[in-house]
C-alpha cells in the first residue's frame, strides 16, 4: 500500500476511535446524573429487582425450600474431604473451590428466591444469611481462612442465623 492511503486509513481510525470516545463519555454522564425512575424505598426496589423466581401463593415456603436446598448445599460442599487425602493438592483445591462456590452463589440463589411478599420476620434474617454467605464465601476466595478472627465471628453469626430460620421455618 502506498504512503498516503496508510495515513488516510490511521486518520480515519484515529476519528472513528474518537467520535466512540465522545460518545462514552457522553453516555456516562448521562446515566451519571439521570435520577432514579421510582420513588419508592431503596430497599423495596432491591428487593423487586432481585427477585427472579416464580412467585407462589406460599412464599414462606417457597423461601424456606430454598433456605434448606442451600443450608444442604453448603454444609454438603463445605465438610467434603479430598478424595486422595489431604497430599492430594489438585484434591483439596477442587474442594476448597466448591465450598467457596456454594458458599457464594447459595448466597446469591436465596437473594433471588426471596419473594416480595415473604413475611418480613422471615426475609430480614433470609436477606441476612444470603449476605453472611456471599461475605464469607468472598473472604474465603480471597485467601481468608475460616481461623482468621474475623472470619470466624462471621462464621459464628451465620450458624446463629441460619438456627433463627430453621426454627422459622418449622
Amino acid at each position: 500500500m502506498s504512503e498516503h492511503s496508510e495515513s488516510s486509513r490511521g486518520s480515519i481510525i484515529s476519528v472513528l476511535a474518537l467520535v466512540v470516545a465522545l460518545v462514552a463519555v457522553g453516555l456516562a454522564g448521562w446515566a451519571l446524573t439521570k435520577g432514579p425512575s421510582s420513588t419508592s424505598s431503596a430497599s423495596e426496589s432491591e428487593q423487586a429487582s432481585v427477585f427472579t423466581g416464580t412467585t407462589t401463593d406460599d412464599p414462606k415456603g417457597s423461601v424456606c425450600e430454598a433456605f434448606n436446598l442451600v443450608r444442604n448445599g453448603v454444609q454438603l460442599n463445605t465438610n467434603l474431604q479430598p478424595a486422595g487425602g489431604p497430599s492430594d493438592v489438585t484434591g483439596v483445591l477442587a474442594v476448597a473451590a466448591n465450598a467457596r462456590v456454594s458458599l457464594f452463589d447459595g448466597g446469591q440463589y436465596l437473594m433471588a428466591r426471596l419473594q416480595p411478599d415473604t413475611p418480613t420476620e422471615l426475609a430480614e434474617p433470609v436477606r441476612k444469611f444470603a449476605n453472611q454467605l456471599m461475605d464469607i464465601g468472598a473472604r474465603s476466595v480471597a485467601g481468608i481462612a475460616n481461623a482468621d478472627p474475623d472470619q470466624a465471628a462471621r462464621l459464628k453469626d451465620a450458624d446463629a442465623t441460619n438456627a433463627m430460620i430453621t426454627t422459622l421455618c418449622k
